[in-house]
């Protein structure tokens, strides 16, 4: 049985959470967005791009060890941990690796954890016209005991499970609506998210040096007509010096003399301008700006985005 991998259903941003009702909440775990493919025989590992990832998690790629099917499709989240807390960063030291020797270590140097939260076909069956609360008691009998592998809890209090995410410093909460179906592709309010820390995925449209090895990147979001505009610099976060120095070694074959960005820019005297769609680069920030720029933005690692995953729309 041939399995095509689905963009997976995303929420909205809000500001505020609803509650009550048919309402549940669920933490948002900061890391990568996997779905996981069992078609009775072989097991595969799709990020939300549609990117096969199964060499990078060999650990995870024998979903009988924690599934009870004949077939599946689950949905959830790869995270990894900095000492007590999900990291981003760690989770991409996983998804960047591609020698199946470094693959191998790093099973034992940065192990992740799979955070299941739905199920999109069991058993010969798709399940996305249920409503969540039924694929929710379905996925509690889909799962198996494993020490990699959890069901991502629910509670009825999404504000108070907000307040112990912002205490922990980590990424927020999702609302989920319990009668909602699995909108395959889809966008809208029936899963809402709330973010103690503010990120998005930015395009890298310039660069600056210091001393010959780049030093700050220069970002910016696409607009509905493709244009790209400059949101601001960076260079402070969790990008190594190995990391800046493997960027300033690809910079001849990137380079452009046009700028990218639609606006003006800062430092445009001392940039050097890429291509877009060269790289793309997961941001955090404290706030957006009036005028259109992050506030204390802070890298936290290079990902693989197309342009489409670079855009203002990820504001809403």
């Amino acid at each position: 049985m041939e399995m095509r991998p689905v963009h997976p259903f995303e929420p909205v941003t809000a500001d505020r959470l609803p509650a009550g009702g048919a309402w549940t909440a669920q933490i948002k775990w900061d890391g990568v967005r996997m779905l996981t493919y069992y078609d009775g025989v072989h097991t595969r590992l799709v990020n939300r791009r549609l990117n096969d990832r199964t060499a990078q998690y060999p650990e995870l790629t024998h979903a009988p060890d924690f599934v009870e099917a004949s077939s599946v499709i689950l949905d959830g989240e790869f995270i990894a941990f900095d000492r007590a807390r999900p990291s981003f960063h760690e989770v991409m030291r996983r998804e960047s690796l591609r020698k199946t020797d470094s693959i191998q270590r790093a099973i034992d140097a940065v192990p992740v954890t799979y955070m299941v939260f739905d199920v999109l076909f069991a058993n010969g069956r798709w399940t996305v016209d249920l409503p969540l609360r039924e694929r929710q008691a379905l996925l509690e009998q889909v799962l198996r005991p494993h020490a990699q592998v959890q069901a991502v809890a629910n509670t009825s209090d999404p504000e108070a499970l907000f307040d112990v995410m912002r205490a922990h410093r980590m990424e927020g909460v999702v609302a989920k609506d319990l009668n909602s179906i699995y909108a395959i592709g889809g966008k809208d309010k029936r899963w809402r998210k709330k973010k103690v820390i503010r990120d998005l995925t930015a395009a890298v449209g310039g660069v600056t040096l210091r001393d010959g090895t780049v030093n700050a990147l220069l970002l910016g979001l696409y607009d509905e007509a493709g244009d790209l505009h400059y949101i601001g610099h960076a260079g402070a976060g969790k990008l190594t010096y190995a990391d800046y120095r493997a960027l300033t070694e690809a910079l001849a074959e990137m380079r452009t003399a046009a700028r990218p960005f639609k606006n003006r820019v800062e430092r445009e005297r001392e940039a050097v301008w890429i291509r877009p769609g060269e790289r793309a680069v997961k941001v955090n920030y404290l706030e957006w700006t009036e005028g259109g720029t992050l506030r204390q933005p802070v890298l936290q690692a290079f990902v693989d985005a197309a342009s489409a995953d670079c855009t203002f729309r990820q504001l809403q």
